[in-house]
């Protein structure tokens, strides 16, 4: 069975097969992906970037934002788009509610762009403001 099998699989909820993933990625090695946060006046634009071979899992987003891919490819698995695989360059828009998985096909660079009407530069505490952490209960360290 693949990953994409798996996360298709229908008998249990998305979020619990999102989180069953997430626990199992958290035995793999860890990758690095760097993070770029600039502060245009009103705005936190959050850049990551993803190397080839990585899988990454989201956190649950509040609010609309748009979303740039301006390198690379990536297979996107999420509730309501199922999975689709875009590659660079592309943008969209995400919507409330949103949780995520990619599987990184090649190095990719993926920005963000949000609203900062405080114009706070605690890239923590905008994280904070912007998602929701998900309770996985398959990850005793994250209940």
């Amino acid at each position: 069975m693949t990953w994409l099998d798996f996360l298709a699989n229908e008998s249990v909820s998305f979020d619990d097969r999102l989180d069953r993933w997430e626990a199992f990625v958290a035995n793999l090695p860890p990758q690095e992906c760097p993070l770029k946060h600039t502060f245009p006046e009103g705005m936190y634009v959050r850049e990551i970037f993803m190397p080839a071979g990585s899988v990454i899992t989201s956190r649950i987003h509040k609010f609309d934002n748009p979303f740039f891919i301006t390198q690379g490819k990536v297979t996107v698995v999420s509730e309501n788009e199922g999975h689709v695989t875009y590659t660079a360059p592309y943008s969209g828009i995400t919507k409330p509610g949103t949780r995520r998985v990619l599987l990184i096909h090649e190095d990719t660079i993926w920005t963000t762009v949000h609203l900062n009407l405080d114009n706070k530069t605690d890239h923590e505490e905008l994280l904070n403001d912007l998602t929701y952490v998900r309770q996985n209960q398959y990850l005793p360290c994250h209940s």
